[in-house]
């Protein structure tokens, strides 16, 4: 078997496709992210769980500027939550047509494609793409968020209040 080497590392492959420089700090935030994939996180959250990294040398203008940076080449998904705050996370292929589900209580994100039976949905979502690609726009997709509370969440705070606590 072969070791992996630098330029072979998969992060490093995905920020140079997308044009961006391998340094240590895009390999983290983005290795995180990937690693942590079905959560969105706020700013200060990254900034939080970066900051034990002291190779990464992390500050809050750094972070913005990596993350703007990310997500205007396509590695990263922006959300706005209920309370107008932006949230981040690794771009999960199924974002570009099929509806999700955002938990306002843990920030997961989960695809609804079974769930809802959202074929037409994302048929839909992928004829309005297909015209807006005809029409010479680039670089879309379609969001369709829910938000709201998950099962696992909802049940933890249920059992909360039967067991006599407030959450």
């Amino acid at each position: 078997m072969v070791p992996l080497t630098r330029s072979s590392d998969p992060i490093d492959v995905l920020l140079k496709a997308h044009g961006l420089r391998c340094t240590v700090a895009a390999r983290r935030v983005l290795g995180w992210l990937l690693a942590h994939a079905d959560t969105s996180y706020t700013h200060a959250q990254l900034l939080m769980a970066l900051a034990d990294d002291s190779e990464a040398h992390l500050d809050r203008v750094t972070l913005y500027r990596l993350i703007d940076r990310l997500t205007q080449v396509g590695l990263l998904l922006c959300r706005v939550d209920s309370q107008r705050v932006r949230r981040y996370q690794a771009m999960p292929a199924s974002v570009h047509a099929t509806p999700h589900f955002e938990c306002q209580a843990c920030h997961r994100d989960s695809p609804l494609g079974a769930a809802l039976l959202a074929n037409d949905l994302e048929k839909a979502a992928k004829r309005a793409i297909d015209t807006l690609r005809a029409l010479g726009y680039q670089d879309m997709h379609f969001d369709l968020a829910v938000r709201g509370v998950c099962a696992d969440c909802a049940n933890a705070n249920a059992d909360t209040s039967a067991a006599g606590l407030t959450p």
